[in-house]
């Protein structure tokens, strides 16, 4: 397909490259007519957003939030709850589920930036630059590239993109990379092709097609907008077809493992 008006056309990517960039314009336009206002949640306070992150790891928003609200009405200050058992703690997280697993995190976490700054206060990131800022949470326990996305993007209002299991998933159908990439690599990747001023509005739209359309067991791609941009549409649905013709039962998704660094 060629240039129209000195520009590329907007087209399915090959095997092995990446969506050009007149194809992630085009994806995003898309995105935003079907499934838009695409806005970033609501602005909290860094360590908040820290915290209220690793909280949603492996969990749905209502159940993060609820833990997060019984978090904080049986420990009211951050002091309070650096100083807490991590059986007291995992027992009010309960609702988001792997408390187990979470509780001693944020203790570790908080912990540590109290070691650090003397207090729990990470204010002086508002006027740090995103590199700094980047390497400072994840130099910190269990806070990998996608909660320190997050961090960047909905509290300090950076451009960054946060890779979750739904945008993996929807950008790796996509096109925009493959199963050998992992998180760390994927951050890298959507950054550099996903021009600055879009990169959160992009998250929140991956999210929502993750959710409603590209779902991880069984996409919905005849009613996707992007069916014709996307190089994993045909063969899923040929393969529907073809199951359908011989009567066989199509093979389960994958689950995935259990709760990583993010």
């Amino acid at each position: 397909m060629g240039a129209v008006n000195g520009s590329e056309t907007p087209r399915r990517p090959r095997p092995g490259r990446p969506p050009s960039a007149a194809t992630v314009r085009e994806i995003y336009r898309r995105l935003s007519r079907r499934l838009g206002p695409l806005d970033p949640p609501r602005r909290l306070d860094p360590l908040e957003e820290l915290i209220l992150t690793v909280l949603s790891q492996n969990t749905s928003d209502v159940n993060r939030d609820r833990a997060y609200a019984a978090m904080r009405a049986r420990f009211p200050t951050w002091e309070a709850l650096a100083e807490a058992l991590p059986a007291e703690l995992a027992a009010a997280i309960r609702p988001g589920g792997l408390s187990n697993i979470k509780a001693p995190r944020i203790l570790s976490i908080l912990r540590e930036i109290r070691d650090r700054e003397g207090s729990l206060d990470l204010s002086w990131m508002q006027g740090a630059s995103t590199d700094r800022v980047r390497d400072y949470l994840t130099s910190l326990p269990g806070v990998g590239p996608k909660t320190a996305a997050c961090v960047l993007a909905f509290s300090l209002g950076r451009p960054a993109l946060p890779v979750d299991t739904h945008v993996y998933r929807v950008a790796r159908r996509m096109g925009f990379f493959d199963d050998r990439t992992d998180p760390a690599g994927a951050h890298a990747v959507m950054e550099a092709l996903v021009p600055a001023r879009l990169r959160v509005r992009m998250h929140v739209a991956m999210i929502r097609l993750g959710r409603t359309i590209c779902r991880a067991g069984r996409p919905a791609c005849q009613v996707c907008p992007l069916l014709d941009l996307c190089p994993t549409a045909p063969s899923v649905i040929g393969h529907r077809a073809r199951t359908a013709s011989t009567g066989s039962s199509p093979r389960p998704a994958r689950a995935r493992g259990g709760m990583r660094s993010e």
